[in-house]
């Protein structure tokens, strides 16, 4: 088992690693709307922290040795039911024509101003 780290992130802050490879499959933990490089809260439209999460989930499988066309299944947390339209056009302007296993939770409030958070698992490139 491999902890994947991007080098420019902070360490997370609870207890977990930002990805693990094991067995030929990368899975990313939740991932929200804060730029990695900056530190930056991203929390203006639901599209803006929908695209925020999935770069950071791609820049995790980029130092894990895979991409966004390799991922098998995002799961995707949204405060609400009623930005799913949104969501979906992000993701789907963002992923082109690969469609993963997805599902998406109502999951309430989260902390601060965000309105998602993404996890994946993906395998790795041959």
């Amino acid at each position: 088992m491999k902890k994947i780290k991007l080098p420019n992130a902070p360490e997370p802050k609870g207890h977990y690693s930002s990805a693990v490879v094991h067995n030929g499959l990368i899975f990313v933990s939740g991932q929200l709307p804060i730029n990695h490089e900056t530190g930056e809260e991203i929390t203006d439209s639901i599209e803006a922290q929908t695209e925020q999460c999935l770069r950071n989930v791609e820049a995790v499988l980029l130092m894990a040795g895979s991409d966004l066309n390799h991922v098998l299944k995002f799961t995707i947390f949204v405060s609400a039911e009623n930005l799913w339209g949104a969501v979906n056009e992000t993701y789907a302007r963002i992923l082109g024509e690969h469609k993963p296993a997805r599902a998406i939770i109502p999951a309430g409030k989260f902390r601060g101003n965000f309105l998602i958070e993404i996890e994946a698992i993906a395998e790795v490139k041959e």
